[in-house]
């Protein structure tokens, strides 16, 4: 089990032309005139391999890494796409205002749908796709989902040339030192290669607007804004993750990218064209963290965990027998809902925040699987089991 570790401040990887905004995702945005302006994947193997340093010199080895990389760009930078934006804002000063948004994505399968990030797309009006040949087609946006800052684009048009699926490779396997590459529009520089190696697993990361995103690959490849949608690649050339967010107090890199790992797109995208959105998995409760202050206070058994507050009439939880507050007790701060359930463990996994509930089953469950909850009631620990149904 990798651990989670919850990182501070982060920035959507995007750029708006020059304008230094607090969530940077890979994507540009700049204010415009009012005008617009004018087959199933197949894996390719990446041969040149470099040899055991014992053998070669400092010299040698170098050129070996240099005609690796060459070869991985060459192989895979046709399948990344520039994708720009158009939206329209409101401005006290100006009224009515266009901005221009740049981001990455990249084919994904032989049917010319193209994955980016949600936040690339999202309240866009207009979206185009530039290829690797210059050819620039209009895009419809099938899917998204917010919450895995996931996207599917979908262009007409484009010619058999163009569609060059990139294969997908695991992330259920990736280590900590693996090389990788990112290939994207950072700043709206039309695909750019950026080289480095996976520097941690399993991060967490809080968003402000949103629930955490858990199970994240950093890594000290160059993400910049611009880059959000665009692959992160291992050195076979497969996709191991889509690049995001960067932890920045800039907005430019410093060296810590954050990716959505593949293992997550190829349980998302597949949704997102079939159906347009993503369900997510939901227990149907709302619930208190537990503290150790808040366990002293209310004589708590445990000292972390989730104290099952209110209950959805019809919900998994209430099906599966959890019981929510019995009373209200006034505090200096508010009314507590005190005498429910308290949630410390889901199929054996340790329970403390809601996120780690959030996390677990976004990336380990799906609608309609069973979920093993163990609960203290009256002090004594019980298990139930649940049926998850979609979050509302």
């Amino acid at each position: 089990m990798r651990t989670q570790q919850t990182i501070g401040t982060v920035h959507w990887v995007s750029v708006m032309a020059g304008v230094a905004i607090t969530l940077t995702g890979c994507m540009g945005i700049a204010r415009t005139p009012s005008a617009s302006p004018q087959p199933t994947q197949t894996p390719w193997v990446i041969t040149a391999t470099p040899p055991p340093a014992a053998r070669l010199g400092a010299e040698a080895v170098g050129s070996d890494w240099e005609n690796l990389y060459v070869q991985l760009y060459e192989q895979s930078s046709p399948s990344v796409v520039h994708i720009t934006t158009q939206t329209r804002v409101w401005s006290f000063f100006r009224g009515v205002d266009v901005q221009a948004g740049s981001g990455s994505g990249f084919i994904y399968d032989d049917e010319g749908h193209i994955v980016t990030n949600n936040h690339v797309i999202e309240g866009a009006e207009r979206v185009e796709v530039i290829f690797a040949d210059g050819a620039t087609l209009p895009a419809t946006v099938i899917g998204s989902d917010a919450y895995n800052d996931l996207a599917v684009l979908r262009v007409e048009g484009a010619r058999p040339e163009q569609i060059r699926p990139l294969p997908l490779g695991e992330s259920s396997t990736l280590k900590v030192g693996m090389r990788v590459a990112a290939i994207g529009n950072p700043f709206g520089l039309d695909r750019t290669l950026t080289t480095g190696v996976i520097s941690a697993l399993g991060r967490t990361i809080e968003r402000e607007d949103a629930a955490a995103l858990g199970e994240m690959i950093q890594t000290d490849a160059a993400i910049n804004p611009g880059n959000s949608g665009g692959p992160l690649l291992n050195l076979r050339g497969e996709v191991i993750g889509v690049n995001t967010i960067i932890r920045s107090p800039s907005g430019g890199s410093v060296g810590i990218g954050f990716a959505v790992p593949v293992d997550t797109v190829k349980r998302v995208v597949p949704e997102l064209i079939r159906h347009g959105r993503y369900e997510h998995p939901w227990l149907g409760f709302n619930a208190y963290e537990i503290t150790p202050a808040l366990a002293e206070f209310l004589k708590l058994p445990v000292k972390k965990g989730l104290l099952i507050a209110q209950l959805q009439a019809g919900g998994p939880a209430d099906l599966a027998g959890v019981r929510g507050a019995s009373q209200r007790l006034r505090t200096t701060v508010g009314t507590l809902l005190v005498g429910g359930d308290i949630l410390i463990a889901l199929d054996d996994r340790p329970i403390h925040t809601r996120d780690d509930m959030t996390i677990y089953l976004e990336n380990h469950k799906r609608v309609g699987d069973t979920v093993r909850l163990t609960l203290i009631r009256d002090g004594e620990q019980i298990t139930l089991e649940a049926t998850l149904q979609a979050r509302p």
